[in-house]
């Protein structure tokens, strides 16, 4: 073992100086190594909460009024496929993209080359002009000594070619930043006035009648927003209702159900989804709520108008009770994907 030859003193700084770096080594490897472990569980959390609240919300979108549990665990899995089938796709679209991109990129890359490859040709070839343009005229200056005039004449006259754009081709397919800033400007500033204008839209006051249905109606009236949903438009009836009704004193929205035109309406709906979607029921449209005259028995219902009946506000128990019952047994939930291309009366079940 070789030994350090030389005053005590340095020896030992040297070994102090040996054992700081050390040290200080271990703490770097250390803080790397944490911030390696943040990154990655940052990462992977990030992925599966983004996944987890897709997938949430489309099995929110799809699960429409009351479904048994071996119906919502096959209709989990078939949206926990379809989630992973998308995001395989996409996937699968972003490695085509970037191919599509390298390829491009490639083919500008080699144009360029040609244009700069025949662009000094051409310079080559002007050099080579000049150069047999210049020994003619030592060669005529040498046999003849004529007048500056007469040389002026008989000297060809040297034009140099130069590369300009041509006004006439269209040039808009070429990437253009003060264009393309313009066009973005002008989406945007169109985006925001829709916004605008739906948020106004959502603002704007309605009178809806309904009906609290306990086996026979009484209708009442509220004022709400067209952007209020179906649950808050329940709280504003039940603190209608329990006033007259002694059975909601101590029932929550929750426990209300919000029927219209045979359709059982989910409460995360608002007025404002049917009203811009001009959406339809079974026996009417969704976006009326002043109500009028029952259709079904003063006119034919076969005769598409748009007149409407007055939503059926109930307690989930009655419903229960009597779902196989007129008309009761009508009413299913609403689905949105599905067109009502007639208007029904009766109960073809029975």
């Amino acid at each position: 073992m070789a030994m350090y030859k030389g005053a005590a003193s340095e020896a030992g700084r040297a070994m102090h100086l040996k054992k700081k770096r050390e040290k200080a080594l271990e703490e770097l490897e250390h803080r790397k190594k944490k911030i390696e472990e943040e990154l990655k569980l940052s990462t992977m959390e990030n992925k599966f909460a983004t996944h987890y609240d897709a997938v949430e919300q489309q099995l929110k979108s799809s699960t429409i009024g009351l479904v048994t549990l071996t119906e919502m665990k096959a209709k989990q899995e078939d949206v926990v496929k379809e989630r992973e089938r998308q995001l395989a796709q996409k996937q699968k679209e972003k490695e085509l993209q970037r191919m599509r991109e390298i390829q491009k990129k490639r083919e500008q890359q080699e144009k360029q080359k040609r244009q700069i490859a025949a662009l000094s040709f051409r310079l080559e070839d002007g050099e080579e002009d000049d150069e047999e343009e210049e020994k003619e005229e030592e060669e005529s200056e040498e046999e003849q000594n004529e007048t500056d005039e007469e040389e002026d004449l008989e000297e060809p006259s040297i034009k140099k070619k130069k590369l300009g754009k041509n006004p006439d081709v269209d040039t808009s397919f070429l990437p253009d930043r003060e264009r393309e800033e313009d066009e973005k400007r002008v989406r945007e500033e169109l985006r925001m006035e829709w916004v605008q204008k739906q948020e106004c839209l959502k603002n704007e006051d309605i009178e809806v009648t309904f009906s609290y249905w306990d086996g026979s109606g009484h209708r009442r009236m509220v004022k709400m927003k067209k952007g209020n949903s179906i649950y808050q438009f329940l709280q504003k009836c039940l603190e209608l209702l329990r006033k007259e009704f002694y059975e909601l004193r101590a029932v929550t929205a929750d426990q209300l159900m919000y029927v219209k035109e045979d359709l059982i309406i989910p409460h995360h709906y608002t007025f404002y989804d049917f009203i811009v979607t001009k959406a339809r029921g079974k026996s009417g449209p969704l976006f009326a709520y002043d109500a009028r005259e029952d259709v079904r028995l003063t006119n034919d219902a076969s005769i598409e108008k748009e007149e409407s009946h007055a939503g059926k506000v109930l307690l989930r128990t009655w419903y229960e009770r009597n779902k196989h019952i007129f008309p009761a047994s009508r009413w299913e939930p609403y689905d949105p994907t599905r067109t009502y291309d007639k208007y029904t009366i009766s109960d073809r079940n029975k």
